[in-house]
């Protein structure tokens, strides 16, 4: 199954309204950030706020008025399966940890995938007013401008978006990090991999790579480095959809940098060669 054009460009619309809706809601909890109540999931820092859970609340509401069959899974409230084979995949507030803290680096991420593939992505940073949207072959776009991946840069002359967490080994995370950095490469991270993987798209940063990460996180990101001419491991292979996966992907001519240094230090490239 693949969407027709129609239906797919009725959804693109229906994210990009969703994205700046539910990001006037989120900015409006982030200009009160003391008043809000904080709950700690797994830890420290995994940590889910009553601005994560209402702004999703809004986006599945949106959904079911014009799209009552399609799926969605969120962060906050799991997996409503629909009937309709589209399943939308949000994160309501990807990087709650930057957003908690008074830091900019937050988004609505929201990707609308179909048998294994994301056909819409949109991220929306609403302090920055980035407005980032693309779908399946119509293009990726930043506030309206067509965007593509960095043309020329590599892992030793970009820089690297990095995701950790504490699903994995600090060990891991320092082999990696140590890798990179003797090969002459630099590594950034804001606390959003929807965000970073937005930079991916439009050329800002070469590429991104994080052992673990869930599809709310990735998938709107995946489909705008598509559309904007860059590449991307087989995230979904296996449980990715529900249990998260390794991502990988960038510009064309990193790959071959970014495999050689996960072989280096001793990581998997299943699902990336």
């Amino acid at each position: 199954m693949t969407l027709s054009i129609e239906d797919r460009t009725a959804r693109f619309t229906l994210a990009q309204e969703i994205a700046r809706e539910a990001g006037a809601l989120a900015l409006g909890y982030f200009e009160r950030l003391s008043t809000l109540a904080v709950e700690f999931k797994h830890g420290g820092q995994d940590v889910v706020s009553i601005a994560d859970r209402e702004v999703e609340v809004l986006i599945r509401a949106r959904i079911a008025e014009k799209f009552p069959e399609d799926g969605v899974l969120g962060e906050e409230d799991g997996l409503v399966e629909g009937k309709s084979g589209v399943l939308w995949v949000v994160d309501p507030i990807d990087g709650t940890s930057p957003f908690l803290n008074g830091l900019s680096h937050w988004c609505v991420s929201i990707a609308v995938a179909v048998e294994g593939e994301a056909e819409i992505g949109v991220i929306f940073a609403p302090v920055s007013d980035e407005f980032f949207a693309g779908a399946k072959g119509l293009g990726a776009f930043l506030n309206g401008v067509p965007i593509t991946v960095a043309p020329s840069r590599t892992i030793e002359d970009g820089l690297l978006g990095f995701g950790s967490n504490h699903r994995i080994p600090p060990e891991d995370v320092g082999r990696f990090v140590t890798v990179l950095l003797e090969a002459g490469g630099m590594f950034y991270r804001n606390g959003s991999g929807a965000l970073m993987l937005a930079y991916v798209a439009c050329g800002r940063l070469v590429g991104y790579y994080e052992q673990h990460i869930n599809s709310w996180d990735c998938l709107a990101g995946l489909c705008l480095i598509k559309e904007a001419g860059g590449w991307h491991n087989d995230f979904l292979a296996g449980e990715g959809m529900l249990e998260g996966n390794r991502i990988a992907g960038g510009a064309p001519q990193m790959k071959a940098g970014l495999v050689a240094l996960l072989e280096k230090a001793g990581a998997s490239t299943e699902t990336i060669v």
